[in-house]
């Protein structure tokens, strides 16, 4: 079964052939890989007008780290750090896909209206009660993903009984929730939340049993990039030397069943799946 393709007027995005790229634009000064590089709202529309040429469909702005042990920023801060970013590359890419990476509903709430297509929210529309009545009222659509605790407090605690079918049971039951508050139901995706509140061995099987936690209905986010359980596979502490590692998970994702892959580095990505879609297509 093939999720529905999603129609946002100027675009729509379809699950029925290759893979999505979203491409990550923190406009943060503390994110754990590229915090202070898009600061400057020109920079971050410069960045962004690149990932699209290199072959990202999603844009995904963020005005909040949520890097382990982050400290919250408040609405405004957000809001004046998003808004004129959504804003400008809705002007200069009318046919672009713009998501906005935040869990308060009042910043979801001025980032449709400054252009924002999709709501990805970490918490998966927990954190904040109004944040379904939000994307419902604006008949946006949103990714729902899988946390534990809060950005601050999420490694503390990663044991599972069984990491994927407790996973798969935690993103149903916040598909109800956002459903039983209006949200059109194939306007959800949802993302098992790579890192967060996850150990290593974690991560790796959550990659690996992708295919599972949309049931064919709802499109399969995975965003690996850079991340920690990549720097302990091959024992680089650096993030941004983690590109290659990067592409090795987003290759396996895309075998085992993602529809959207989450990534800062966006044409080695792409790259990366199509010669794995290529293999795995193969007779």
């Amino acid at each position: 079964m093939t999720p529905a393709a999603i129609d946002f007027g100027h675009a729509a995005l379809r699950f029925d052939g290759a893979a999505h790229i979203m491409g990550i634009l923190n406009v943060t000064p503390d994110s754990f890989s590229d915090g202070g590089v898009h600061l400057q709202t020109e920079a971050a529309v410069a960045s962004g007008l690149q990932m699209l040429q290199d072959g990202a469909t999603i844009l995904d702005i963020g005005g909040e780290s949520t890097r382990p042990g982050a400290q919250p920023v408040s609405p405004q801060q957000e809001l004046d750090r998003v808004v004129p970013v959504i804003a400008a590359l809705r002007k200069a890419a009318p046919q672009a896909i713009i998501s906005i990476d935040t869990t308060k509903a009042a910043v979801a709430a001025a980032c449709l209206k400054a252009g924002a297509d999709i709501v990805n929210d970490l918490s998966g529309f927990d954190f904040d009660p109004q944040m379904a009545s939000v994307v419902a009222d604006a008949g946006a659509a949103a990714v729902l993903m899988h946390i534990r605790g809060t950005p601050r407090t999420m490694q503390r605690d990663t044991h599972y009984d069984d990491v994927v079918d407790d996973v798969c049971a935690a993103l149903d039951a916040r598909i109800k929730a956002a459903v039983d508050k209006g949200v059109q139901r194939h306007r959800l995706m949802v993302d098992p939340g790579i890192g967060f509140g996850k150990n290593m061995q974690g991560n790796v099987r959550l990659i690996k049993h992708a295919h599972r936690f949309g049931h064919g209905e709802h499109a399969v986010l995975i965003g690996p990039s850079r991340k920690s359980f990549i720097g302990h596979i091959l024992s680089e502490p650096d993030p941004t030397k983690r590109v290659w590692g990067t592409a090795g998970a987003v290759a396996a994702a895309v075998c085992f069943g993602a529809h959207i892959l989450r990534v800062h580095d966006v044409k080695p990505m792409v790259e990366a799946i199509r010669v794995a879609e290529a293999i795995h297509g193969a007779p």
